[in-house]
């Protein structure tokens, strides 16, 4: 195929960790993590390293952990550029550089962005990555001696901010949904209420749907956690296995504690060529999609996200194929409701002999926040390269099932094509709506929940509808409550909740 010489193109992938127990941990700074990545990614496209590093025009970094949020705090110290200190790392002299919002979709969505660009000329090589340290950080948290990970650098910086405006309110935090678990929780067991599962049976569903999920992990030397576990270690609360917020013991939650990097780099058809890179380390972009949900509270439906299958669909059309088309997935997998939400809207089974992950996902092979999709597409292009011709997706979450940015990636050359999400989105936006009491008093019917534990002491957290239908907020302490919420099963459940200064309080 003749393409058009700005036509982008993914050359070269590259994923870097390590582990506390390694018997060469050097405690890698995320620069460092991320740098050696990308220097896997430079090293991967088959051109000589130094001149494609001295080509790359744009960096975008991926926001680490723990800087994540306004009042996050990075212990062991940080770069004040981060993505210029990676390009000083390998040589590179870029003429942008971007510091991405807070939020798993953020990989994929720079990739696709940065795609547009290239193929708009206003960009030639660009280079993205992300890292997150949050094991050596915790590892060196009450030592002595510890590591120095700030650094000054020179440079501009395109820093778009934490970008979480959306994501949270006060209404949503004086009622305690300020974790992921917590949120998450709310929206797996409203997509229990829909299945008519008992929380036992619907335990056994999401021990059953991660339990392959680990035997890639173990498989894969970049897993934070390399361990194959039957569906019973999963599900099975333990003193190991805790129970974090109903329905979710400690193994069905994102891991956190990892030491991870991956990078990926773009350039133009034109730049391959100029650089020499040989055509069969080219993986191209076939269809690329970018929405957001409705606000948290105003879904209808709390247990599915009707935006991120748009997505998957809008990028399957762009690619002309179908979902049988598809040879590899890997859908983000934070916890188990984002999975189950595209298989429900894709018609993919659960157990589907393709997999639905080339990782491991994030509790096993670990996602510490935004940057785990990129890994996803390192295991995809190079899966891509093995099998030539076939189509390869990806589906990355951000938020609270909040955004979905999903991309399509084969070896068959193809001309770049704009995508269509802003239509997509509006027909997002002009979906019906829930009507929200903010101030709730009177009887009520429980919709969703989960309890929350600090220090030890469980608080319920509840989702219900009052009689004119609004959804409202509330938690609760009462004792047959909490004992219904933790032993029972409360969907659908008559409260009686009252409004208070700081809050809604319902008793059963």
């Amino acid at each position: 195929m003749d393409l058009d010489p700005h036509t982008p193109v993914v050359v070269g992938v590259g994923q870097a960790a390590e582990r506390i127990d390694d018997p060469g941990y050097r405690a890698m700074s995320p620069v460092e993590l991320a740098a050696a990545a990308a220097r896997a990614a430079l090293a991967d496209c088959g051109a000589n390293v130094g001149a494609v590093a001295a080509a790359v025009d744009t960096v975008a970094g991926v926001r680490q952990f723990e800087i994540s949020g306004p009042v996050a705090t990075a212990p062991l110290g940080r770069s004040n550029n981060y993505p210029r200190s990676v390009a000083n790392l390998l040589g590179a002299q870029p003429l942008r550089a971007i510091l991405e919002i807070v939020g798993g979709q953020g990989p994929q969505h720079l990739i696709s962005e940065l795609a547009a660009e290239i193929a708009a000329g206003r960009s030639d090589v660009a280079l993205i990555f992300g890292s997150d340290a949050t094991s050596t950080l915790r590892h060196f948290a009450k030592a002595e001696s510890k590591p120095d990970f700030t650094e000054t650098v020179d440079g501009d910086l395109e820093d778009r901010g934490h970008g979480i405006e959306k994501l949270i309110s006060r209404y949503t935090v004086i009622h305690g949904l300020t974790s992921a678990p917590i949120q998450y929780a709310l929206l797996e067991n409203a997509r229990r209420a829909g299945t008519g599962l008992g929380p036992a049976e619907y335990r056994q569903r999401m021990g059953e749907l991660f339990a392959p999920f680990t035997k890639i992990a173990a498989s894969n030397p970049f897993a934070a956690a390399p361990v194959e576990r039957t569906v019973d270690e999963l599900i099975t609360v333990t003193e190991a296995n805790r129970m974090i917020s109903e329905p979710y013991p400690r193994l069905l939650v994102a891991r956190d504690q990892v030491n991870q990097g991956a990078a990926a780099l773009l350039m133009s058809v034109g730049a391959a060529r100029r650089l020499r890179v040989p055509e069969e380390n080219r993986v191209y972009l076939h269809g690329h999609v970018d929405l957001e949900e409705q606000p948290l509270l105003e879904r209808p439906d709390l247990g599915h996200a009707p935006s991120a299958v748009l997505a998957v669909r809008g990028a399957l059309d762009m690619a002309g194929i179908g979902i049988d088309d598809v040879a590899t997935f890997d859908l983000y997998s934070c916890f188990p409701v984002p999975v189950f939400n595209i298989c429900d809207g894709m018609g993919i089974a659960p157990d589907d002999p393709r997999g639905l992950t080339l990782t491991g996902g994030l509790p096993f092979f670990g996602g510490a926040g935004n940057n785990y999709s990129m890994h996803a597409v390192a295991e995809t292009v190079t899966q891509m390269r093995g099998m030539p011709g076939q189509f390869g997706l990806v589906g990355a979450n951000g938020g609270i099932l909040s955004k979905y940015s999903v991309g399509v990636y084969s070896t068959t050359p193809a001309p770049w094509k704009p995508d269509r999400s802003a239509q997509l989105q509006a027909q997002i936006d002009a979906g019906p709506t829930a009507s929200v009491t903010e101030s709730a008093d009177g009887a009520g019917t429980v919709e969703t929940y989960t309890v929350r534990r600090d220090d030890g002491r469980p608080t319920g957290i509840i989702v219900g509808r009052l009689d004119d239908g609004s959804r409202f907020l509330s938690t609760t302490e009462d004792e047959n409550l909490i004992a219904l919420l933790t032993d029972g099963d409360p969907l659908g459940h008559e409260v009686l909740v009252r409004s208070f200064d700081y809050g809604n309080r319902c008793v059963s």
